[in-house]
């Protein structure tokens, strides 16, 4: 899978490549085609800002997470999209159980 990782201002060390690429193989683990995921790092005041944005079949996922350590934040970020994507997925068996059955009347 390719993701486009984009920063201004933190250079994107084979590392912090490698770490999210690695939560984004755990959200493959849902087989759930991730269309163009895109990662974007910035930097605000002492936290790490990270947001990704990735859409899936007739929907998008997306998050962010602030953290001090760029590492932890990445780390929240998956699972923040883990969270989501278990929600996108169970959605059509949710669904199905909200559509209210027929009511028979029995004759007497």
């Amino acid at each position: 899978m390719s993701i486009a990782i984009t920063s201004h201002v933190v250079d994107i060390s084979p590392a912090i490549r490698e770490r999210i690429e690695s939560r984004f193989d755990k959200l493959n683990r849902r087989q759930i085609v991730l269309i163009n995921p895109h990662v974007v790092i910035q930097k605000e005041g002492l936290n790490y800002l990270v947001e990704a944005k990735a859409g899936v079949p007739n929907d998008t996922l997306f998050a962010q997470a602030e953290h001090e350590d760029l590492y932890a934040a990445i780390n929240e970020l998956g699972q923040k999209l883990e969270r989501q994507l278990g929600r996108y997925a169970e959605k059509p068996l949710a669904q199905r159980a909200n559509v209210t059955q027929p009511i028979i009347e029995e004759d007497e």
